[in-house]
């Protein structure tokens, strides 16, 4: 896991000083271009981490060889929390080691570094097509959740309703390169995608938040409403067995392999929000996959058939 690295590499610096990427490849048993982009990522995220060219030269820790952390400034402290706190959702290892840098800190900046290492979460799990593109707002929208201030939204939702809202921001979740903002509104906990923010401004007035609210437990809330929303109508497939791999991608946690027919085929079960929405996917298969069930979902590819049979009547 990345975040036990760049914690121990931080801590390497700070026991000896100052290391070379090859001396930290070694002590972490990683290749040294692995160890040189974990130090240019502390270097990046603003943690006060330096490289010396030539002889006798390396990467250290400004401040010089420490036991602790007393060398960081608060906006640093954050910095690191910010860089390795998502992986602690993931990693029983990485939640360890934040534990045992929180203690390190100075007691001033231990309440911002807390909050910045819970300001994140990863949930690794797709639910369909990617945008590798990390929003620009996500840092404003980060240090509003960590100083505890409401921010003003304008939101286009997905039926490209824009609106204006006052909320207080409880969390960000990164899920496959696709960010949410958890935040509290009048109408109780909400999950905003910020790459339909338009805009977003921090206020000066504080931000409620409740005193048990913990994120991942609020993103396995959304997490199980969006999966009802997406699940409501199953069809069963019968598809070769080597080309499951490519239905779990279109479908992802949607797709369950469901034993094998006399033939040798795969049966599988699919879910999606509409019996439209599963032969949309399906259409491009044509005769390679064959629908058992629902009849819904059947009809819905007749039609899509037909349609496209009208459009192109030469192409047979």
């Amino acid at each position: 896991m990345r975040a036990d690295r760049l914690v121990a590499a931080l801590l390497l610096m700070q026991a000896r000083g100052r290391v070379t990427a090859a001396e930290l490849a070694d002590e972490l048993e990683v290749s040294v271009a692995t160890a040189r982009r974990d130090l240019e990522a502390l270097s990046a995220a603003g943690i006060p981490v330096y490289p010396q060219p030539g002889r006798g030269g390396g990467w250290s820790l400004v401040g010089g060889a420490r036991t602790d952390l007393s060398g960081l400034s608060a906006a640093e402290a954050q910095a690191l929390f910010l860089l390795v706190g998502p992986a602690a959702a993931v990693s029983g290892e990485a939640k360890a080691a934040l534990r045992k840098l929180v203690r390190a800190l100075p007691r001033t900046f231990r309440a911002d570094a807390e909050a910045a290492a819970g300001a994140t979460m990863i949930d690794p799990t797709r639910w369909g097509a990617r945008d590798r593109r990390r929003p620009e707002m996500v840092e404003l929208l980060q240090t509003a959740v960590i100083h505890r201030r409401k921010v003003r939204l304008t939101y286009t939702s997905g039926a490209r309703e824009r609106t204006e809202r006052l909320v207080d921001p409880w969390g960000l979740v990164d899920k496959d390169d696709i960010w949410y903002l958890i935040a509290g509104t009048e109408r109780g906990q909400r999950a905003f995608r910020v790459d339909r923010i338009i805009a977003a401004e921090q206020t000066d007035r504080p931000a409620e938040r409740p005193d048990d609210f913990t994120l991942d437990i609020a993103w396995r809330q959304v997490v199980g409403e969006v999966e009802q929303r997406r699940s409501r109508t199953w069809a069963t497939v019968l598809i070769e067995a080597r080309l499951v791999p490519v239905l779990r991608n279109q479908f992802g946690r949607h797709c369950h392999t469901d034993g094998e027919t006399d033939d040798g085929r795969a049966m599988v079960r699919l879910a999606a929000p509409t019996p439209l929405d599963i032969a949309r996917h399906l259409a491009g298969w044509g005769a390679m996959i064959e629908v058992v069930e629902p009849r819904s979902v059947q009809a819905e590819l007749a039609r899509i058939g037909a349609e496209l049979a009208a459009r192109y009547p030469g192409g047979h």
